[in-house]
């Protein structure tokens, strides 16, 4: 289940314009400077040269303020803030500092920037990059957070060049970020916000990872692209901690909103996945729970948003995926059930509502397939579909259901648009008629087709609605906690009583 980028061009790593930093802390400040020295005190006229003397030093409520430079180390935290103290390691102010992996030979799984049963600290400003391997069984990782950790903030950092040069036969696999939930207790509190992660080679796995005995998160206002595998995941900790207690081996409560994700795609690395391979999914939840997916961009990725399960021992369940737009994608845009081999677990007791799909399946599936701008696959149970606003190529499938397996689907209240014609499949048989697609699925009495969204533009696209758009108004306010606050553009989702169809109101 796991995906990356074949760019090897290395960005410079520039020291930006000084100035004065503004910081005040409660606590002591440290300072660091590529022109410093670890035998100094760490004060602004005498600061330390690496980053890991600094944090040597720091204590709970201590600041580390970084010039800008490039520090050719690897760090790890510690010791822990306190809920009243937080450790920061931070740029100084108006500066790029730059934790550089390019002089560290890396075999096994090794990280740049590692938090190993630490809590309270706030990572802030930093350029990780340039870890490369092609050892065998290695995993090169930007950012590696496991054991008893929580409060971990992650925030305005730029990771890319984390690559694996490996065969797949020689597990090729790295990450941008790992959250391993493998602790006696959850990782909680965890916050990767405001964050760029591109040009990666993470292999057979992901970019940002949380998997694992994992207990509220946030991962917002981050920008992917141009990586080889999967952007986001959350899934079950079965395959990185299979020891983990089945109870709470899995992440959870969590939000994965306003980030922007585009050319997610094996097809950045042919030479490894082959010609017309398009397997990543952007956003993925993968034998995880309870979690909320909104108001993400998601385009030009071989697959949009997956609510899927690799795992025979956990469904991907009671998740929402609401007021996103996805569009462009190679395949599906929306995917449900199990994942390809992996037949049993399936997708249970989750909504995808309020979403604005637009002319995904640009290639076709595995199997010489349309898999369909909404897709379930085997094992989906008691999934609600509602009041998307689904605007197709002139050849493609509206939703596409592979197999009898599964029950309970409620399918309603959408809004469908070609300009070819018409398609559905349900349980593997393929309808172009609206009355007998609806007869089939049981579902869509109270959704519309044929008519036209009247999207703002189609050309580059703009998804939102023009004034008089049938979407406006037209759909089911299910409840707040299922349609959500805000809309995508963050203005209110319900407006006197009504709701649109679609991400936005």
């Amino acid at each position: 289940m796991f995906f990356i980028f074949l760019g090897l061009a290395i960005p410079a790593c520039s020291k930006s314009k000084s100035g004065p930093s503004p910081e005040v802390a409660a606590g002591q400040v440290y300072y660091v400077s590529p022109n410093g020295s670890d035998g100094n005190t760490g004060t602004l006229t005498a600061p330390f040269k690496s980053i890991t003397a600094a944090l040597n030093k720091a204590v709970a409520g201590d600041t580390v303020l970084v010039r800008g430079g490039t520090y050719y180390e690897k760090i790890s935290f510690p010791r822990s803030g306190t809920s009243e103290k937080t450790i920061t390691l931070k740029a100084y102010a108006g500066e790029k500092p730059v934790i550089d992996g390019s002089s560290i030979t890396v075999s096994g799984w090794l990280a740049l920037v590692s938090f190993n049963a630490v809590r309270y600290i706030t990572l802030e400003g930093f350029e990780i990059c340039n870890l490369f391997t092609a050892a065998r069984a290695a995993d090169p990782e930007g950012i590696y957070i496991d054991g008893n950790s929580k409060n971990i903030t992650i925030k305005n950092c730029n990771i890319y060049n984390i690559k694996n040069s490996a065969s797949l036969n020689d597990w090729r696999s790295g990450h941008a970020i790992l959250v391993a939930g493998n602790g006696t207790a959850a990782i909680s509190d965890l916050v990767i916000t405001g964050c760029t992660v591109h040009d990666t080679q993470t292999g057979t796995s992901e970019n940002i990872t949380l998997a694992g005995n994992i207990d509220g998160f946030t991962i917002s206002n981050n920008t992917i692209y141009n990586t080889e595998n999967i952007g986001i995941i959350i899934a079950g900790g079965d395959g990185l901690n299979p020891s983990g207690n089945v109870a709470t081996n899995f992440a959870r409560n969590g939000v994965v909103s306003d980030n922007v994700l585009y050319n997610i795609s094996m097809a950045n690395s042919v030479a490894i996945w082959g010609a017309n391979n398009y397997g990543a999914i952007a956003i993925y939840v993968c034998g995880g729970a309870n979690t909320v997916i909104e108001r993400n961009k998601v385009y030009n990725c071989d697959r949009g948003i997956g609510l899927v399960s690799e795992s025979k021992i956990y469904a991907t369940r009671t998740t929402i995926v609401r007021n996103n737009f996805v569009y462009n994608c190679w395949r599906t845009g929306i995917y449900m059930g199990d994942y390809l081999n992996y037949v049993g677990s399936g997708t249970k007791n989750c909504y995808v509502v309020n979403n604005t799909l637009f002319q995904n399946d640009r290639v076709t599936g595995a199997f010489g397939e349309i898999e369909g701008e909404i897709r379930l696959t085997e094992n989906c149970d008691s999934n609600v579909v509602k009041n998307n606003l689904v605007y197709a190529r002139p050849t493609d499938v509206f939703i596409h259901k592979y197999t009898a397996t599964g029950s309970n689907n409620s399918i309603d209240n959408n809004l469908y648009y070609t300009t070819g014609t018409a398609q559905w499949i349900w349980n593997g048989t393929g309808y172009t008629d609206y009355t007998a697609w609806k007869t089939a699925c049981s579902g869509d009495a109270a959704s519309t087709n044929g008519i036209d969204p009247l999207l703002t533009g189609t050309a580059a696209p703009d998804l939102h609605l023009q004034t008089g758009s049938p979407a406006r108004n037209t759909g089911v306010i299910i409840s707040t906690a299922v349609n959500g606050n805000t809309d995508i553009d963050g203005n209110a989702r319900i407006v006197n009583n009504k709701i649109s169809k679609g991400a936005q109101q």
